[in-house]
Order: structure tokens, then sequence, then C-alpha cells
């Protein structure tokens, strides 16, 4: 007898959902065991600006294609990080677009890039905290990122923390090789770097879902002149290195990157593809020009990145009149639509239902 895919959310987020939701939200463990098989990536959306989610949740559903959302530590943290969103408010956002739109696709939230920066107890106990209260609040998904820390720490802090998110039935992601801003020159992950992590988390018992790597990418918007090199050899060849244990490769860092390269992920073990700031340009392309002037006179005085206006103009982005709304959806819609594409994501969400419900 085949089982209900809705049987199969977490706990922890059907306490929050309730009973009677139809909202799939899946743990990304789930998700991504199903999808193992498959050259196939996952766009996890970092929507900093809540106006994007319908449209690529319309592409999702068009494609038959699973989905993800995510915020990192500094993004949606406990006091609501730069974009003003708790964990709480998060979720809420997310599920009740998805609640409103009838999304019933098999989706994850995740917490992105939970930062931690030295093995120091204060640094853990802080990381520590906002991964509970990311799965209180109902996040199926947390990515520890100990990649600031050399390997011994990186893997004891990593197993620390990873071992929460495994006791709540979450996904896991963890990262070795620090991935850094445009601008800045980082070194590039190496095959030994990966199997070195590897070997200590799995010999602690926690063995991740998928591993973020420096593979050449960049967060944030490219610097004029400044060009995307992504090394998809070292990419592969760091996959092939961590496959005894079944673990994909996540790939930060995509906004800019050229749309051929897009498609040659899937082929060098990326799994899971985190798109943020691609978001946030297209939200503030259509806000109304007088909002757009005054966030853009605030950078300016505060000298701050246009990120950080985020949660100080939160109220008048979310109030902003249906037209520019709408055009926000709409370009969130097309520019989605590619990425699955180029993600090969193109009726996952089938593969994954008949896979975990056989």
């Amino acid at each position: 007898m085949s089982k209900n895919i809705l049987d199969l959310r977490p706990e922890n987020a059907v306490k929050r959902l309730g009973s009677k939701s139809k909202v799939c939200l899946l743990s990304s463990k789930d998700i991504l065991n199903a999808l193992k098989p498959e050259s196939v990536i996952v766009i996890a959306n970092n929507a900093r600006i809540k106006h994007v989610i319908p449209g690529i949740m319309r592409a999702a559903r068009e494609l038959d294609a699973v989905i993800s959302f995510e915020l990192a530590k500094s993004e949606g943290n406990l006091k609501g990080g730069y974009t003003g969103m708790t964990p709480d408010i998060y979720f809420e956002t997310v599920v009740g677009y998805a609640e409103e739109m009838g999304f019933t696709l098999p989706f994850f939230i995740h917490g992105d890039h939970v930062t931690t920066k030295s093995p120091a107890p204060d640094v853990v106990g802080d990381s520590r905290a906002l991964i509970e209260a990311e799965l209180a609040a109902g996040y199926t998904s947390i990515a520890v990122d100990a990649s600031f820390n050399e390997t011994g720490n990186n893997v004891k802090i990593s197993t620390e923390l990873g071992r929460i998110a495994r006791e709540a039935g979450a996904g896991l992601e963890t990262e070795v090789g620090e991935i850094l801003g445009t601008g800045i020159d980082a070194r590039i992950t190496s095959v030994k770097d990966a199997l070195d992590f590897m070997e200590g988390i799995t010999a602690n018992g926690i063995t991740p879902d998928l591993l973020a790597i420096n593979n050449g990418s960049k967060h944030g918007n490219y610097k004029p002149g400044e060009e995307v090199h992504i090394d998809l050899k070292r990419t592969r060849e760091i996959f092939d290195a961590i496959s005894k244990w079944n673990v994909g490769i996540a790939q930060h860092g995509i906004t800019g990157t050229p749309v051929h390269l897009l498609s040659q992920f899937a082929d060098h073990g990326v799994r899971k593809g985190n798109v943020a700031t691609l978001w946030q340009n297209i939200a503030h392309k259509h806000l109304p020009p007088d909002l757009s002037k005054a966030i853009k006179a605030w950078c300016e005085k505060e000298k701050k990145d246009i990120k950080l206006a985020t949660a100080v103009f939160k109220k008048e982005i979310n109030s902003i009149p249906d037209e520019y709304r709408k055009s926000i959806e709409q370009e969130a819609y097309v520019n989605a639509r590619e990425f699955l594409i180029n993600f090969r994501a193109k009726g996952t969400a089938t593969k994954v239902i008949r896979k975990l419900t056989r």
C-alpha cells in the first residue's frame, strides 16, 4: 500500500502547519535522497523581499519542480537580520503564499549559513539558539557553516550543531572552504580539504546531505570588470571523492553566472543551487520610483549596501501597490523558470512523490 506524501512531513513542520494543511513541506534529507540517482539541482531561493515568492512558486508548479526557500543567519536571525524576518516570520511568509496559491508540490525551508566563526562556547551557543528557533519555526533543513575554522574545529562544530538538525529529522548542509563576497579572493577548496572534513564528521556519526565548497563563486553582485570563474573540474573531483557517502555539492553564489555554466552544474555534482541577490535585484528594479529613490538616498547617506536597507524599509516594501508587486512576481516567474529548466528540475516534484510513497 502506498503512503500519503503528506504523512512524511517532519513533526516540527506539521506542528506549525496544522493537520489540515495540504502544504507539502518535507525534510531536505528526504527530497535529496529521492533525487540521488538524478543529475538535477534543487533551487534554493533566498527571498529577502517577499514579492518574488509567488512568481517562483508559479514557475515551479508549471514545471512540476521541487524548490526550496532559505535565509542565511545574516539575513534572518533571531532579531530579524537585515531582512527584518525572524525564522517565524519567514516561515509564515513562505507558507502563507503556499496556502494562498494552493501550492502543494514538495519543497523545503532551509536555514542557510548558520555561520559559526569559532569554537568558543558563546559563539556556538548563539548558532545553537538560532538552529533551535528555526526548527521550532518549522524549518526542515539546516546549513551549519563553520568553514571559517580549521578542519578540526569545523568538524567539531558541525558535528555538535548538525546533530540537532538530524534529531529533528531535518536535512543537513555543511561547508568547507569559505565562500566570500565579490572583490575578495579566497582559496579554492581542495579534494583533501573535503575528504578530511568528511572523514572527520562521519567518524562522529553525522553524514550531511550536502557539502558547500569554494569553487570560485562569490556572494552578491559581481563588480564591474570582475569575471565569473567557477572551477567545475574541481567541483566534480570533490563530488567524486565524497560520493561514497552519497553527499551532493551545494553551489553558492549563482547570481551573475552565465546560463551556459548553469546547465553544466548538475553534471559536476551540484545538487542544490542557491539564488539570492538576483531576487533582490528583481524586486528593487520594480519598486515605486519614490521608494527606490528613498532607498538609494539612505544607502548613500549611511554608506551601506542596498541589501541592508531591506529591514529599514520593510514596511514600505511590503505595502507597495499591486501594479509593482505584479511586475516583481512576473519577472521572478520568468527567471525562476529559466533556472529550473537549466537545473533540469522539470518533473522532479512527481519523481520525489513517487519515490517517497512507493
